[in-house]
C-alpha cells in the first residue's frame, strides 16, 4: 500500500470518526432540547393547573437532573407556604368567630343585667359585682386579642436585658400564694438560692409564668399540687411549672399552643379559658430567644417547660 494510500485512507477514517461525535453530539443536543421542552411545558401544566404534581426528567444528564431537583424543591416550598396561608387564614377566620361569641354572651349578661335593673329599679351591690364581672371578662378577652394580633405581627417591642430569672419566679409564686392556700394546694418549689440570669424582658417571662400557674389553679385542680422549680445546662435556663390534675392527652398535646384551642374534649367546659393565653405564652417566649414545650401523663403528672438562653455570669 502506497503513502498516498495510507494517508487517504486515515483521512476517511478521521473524516468518520469526526461524523460520528458530530452526529452524537447533535443527538445528545436534540435530545437535552426536547428534555428542556418537556420540563418547561410541565412546569407550565403545574403552574396553570395549581396541581401538587412535580417535575419528572429521564436523563443521563446531570446538569437536567439538578435543574429538576431545584424546580421541584421550589414546588414544595410553594405548597407549604400556600398550605400555611390556608391554615392561617382558617385559625384567622375561626378566632374571629369564637371572639365575637365570647364577647357576645357576657355582653348579653351585662345588658340583661342592666335592663332588669332599670326596669325593676333595684340596684344592688351584687348585682353591680356580677356586672363588673363580666365587663372585666370582656376587657381581659379583648386585651389577649390585640396582644396576640401585636405578637404575631411583630408590631410589639420586648426589650431585652439581664434579668435574675430565679427572683421572677418567687415572685411570681408568691403572687398566688393566697389563691394556693385556699384552695389546699401543695406548693413544691426548687429555685436556686444564686442568681440565674437571661438575656430576657421581666414584664413577658412574669406574664408567662402567670398563664402557666392560672391554668394550674383552673386544670389541674384535681391534683392539689404545684411544682415550680428552675434548672439550667451550659446554655438554656429551664423553669417547669408542673401539675398533678387530669392532665393532657397526647391527642391534644400538639394543640395546645393553637390559638382558640380549649381542650374542650379533656377539660371541664365550665372552667374552660378563652384559648388565647398559651398562645400568647408561646409567642413571647419565641421573641425572647427561648420556647414552652410541654409534657403530660394524664392523671400522673402535666408540665410546661420554659426553656429561656442563659447568660454566662
Amino acid at each position: 500500500m502506497s503513502g498516498q494510500t495510507i494517508i487517504f485512507f486515515l483521512s476517511i477514517c478521521i473524516v468518520a470518526l469526526a461524523g460520528i461525535v458530530l452526529y452524537q453530539q447533535f443527538v445528545v443536543r436534540t435530545g437535552i432540547r426536547k428534555d428542556i421542552r418537556d420540563i418547561s411545558r410541565k412546569l407550565k401544566e403545574i403552574t396553570d393547573t395549581d396541581s401538587s404534581e412535580r417535575v419528572m426528567v429521564f436523563t443521563d444528564d446531570k446538569g437536567l437532573m439538578e435543574l429538576a431537583a431545584q424546580i421541584n424543591r421550589l414546588l414544595e416550598n410553594h405548597l407549604k407556604v400556600k398550605a400555611d396561608y390556608c391554615r392561617s387564614e382558617i385559625a384567622s377566620k375561626k378566632m374571629l368567630s369564637n371572639i365575637s361569641h365570647d364577647i357576645k354572651t357576657p355582653m348579653t349578661v351585662i345588658l340583661g343585667y342592666l335592663e332588669i335593673m332599670r326596669i325593676s329599679g333595684i340596684n344592688t351591690d351584687e348585682m353591680l359585682g356580677k356586672i363588673e364581672r363580666k365587663a372585666e371578662n370582656v376587657m381581659e378577652l379583648i386585651n389577649q386579642f390585640f396582644t396576640l394580633a401585636k405578637l404575631e405581627a411583630g408590631d410589639m417591642d420586648i426589650e431585652l436585658s439581664k434579668i435574675d430569672v430565679c427572683e421572677i419566679c418567687r415572685e411570681s409564686i408568691l403572687d398566688f400564694y393566697d389563691i394556693l392556700t385556699n384552695n389546699h394546694f401543695q406548693v413544691d418549689i426548687d429555685i436556686p438560692g444564686a442568681s440565674v440570669y437571661v438575656y430576657g424582658n421581666k414584664d413577658a417571662i412574669q406574664r408567662i409564668l402567670f398563664n402557666l400557674i392560672s391554668n394550674v389553679i383552673r386544670y389541674g385542680a384535681d391534683g392539689k399540687y404545684l411544682k415550680i422549680s428552675l434548672r439550667t445546662d451550659k446554655n438554656e435556663v429551664y423553669i417547669d411549672v408542673a401539675d398533678k390534675g387530669k392532665g393532657i392527652d397526647k391527642n391534644f398535646a400538639d394543640s395546645v399552643f393553637e390559638r382558640l384551642f380549649t381542650m374542650e374534649d379533656s377539660r371541664n367546659r365550665n372552667i374552660q379559658g378563652n384559648g388565647l393565653g398559651l398562645t400568647i405564652c408561646k409567642n413571647l417566649a419565641l421573641q425572647l430567644g427561648g420556647d414552652i414545650i410541654l409534657d403530660s401523663v394524664p392523671g400522673v403528672k402535666t408540665v410546661f417547660t420554659v426553656k429561656l438562653k442563659k447568660l454566662p455570669y
